[in-house]
């Protein structure tokens, strides 16, 4: 999945939140946004809007439960892209 264009597409849309200690490189498919990233809940919500507009979806808050991983990420947005 890492080398998928969801996958480059997320990295895009997360990249500008990341802190400074963490580089891009370090962001792995099983990567916890809050837990390894240190991506606090407002930039994580901040993700969640960018998303929604790069996929034209909309994501619930019950959604944002099972967004922990980038894996987890890229995995419900292909759903929401199914159910459309």
């Amino acid at each position: 999945m890492e080398n998928s264009p969801r996958y480059d597409d997320l990295l895009k849309i997360i990249q500008p939140y990341l802190p400074e200690d963490i580089t891009p490189n370090q962001v792995g498919p099983k990567s916890h946004f809050v837990e390894e990233l240190n991506i606090n809940s407002a930039h994580l919500v901040d993700i969640v809007l960018d998303v929604e507009d790069k996929y034209d979806i909309v994501l619930e808050n019950e959604d944002m439960d099972q967004m922990q991983t980038v894996d987890q990420a890229i995995e419900l947005i292909q759903k929401k892209l199914a159910a459309k």
